[in-house]
């Protein structure tokens, strides 16, 4: 089984297959480890995530973090 994984750094923009409750959808990647931090760019509101459901319900990225190419 070929699994590719998805490519994120640390300060990247992703969005996620649903909206956050308050109806941002862009998320910014805060911490990285086993577990993922994201910080919802319109409220504020951060949530700490698996790995592995993070990258199930990442769609894309959509901006990369100052300084990555």
């Amino acid at each position: 089984m070929n699994v590719e994984r998805k490519v994120f750094h640390l300060g990247d923009i992703v969005q996620m297959k649903k909206p956050h409750p308050c109806g941002g959808n862009e998320w910014a990647v805060i911490r990285m480890g086993m577990d993922i931090r994201i910080k919802c760019q319109t409220c504020g509101r951060s949530v700490l995530l698996p790995r592995s459901q993070f990258e199930k319900d990442m769609k894309k990225v959509v901006r990369h973090a100052e300084g990555e190419n």
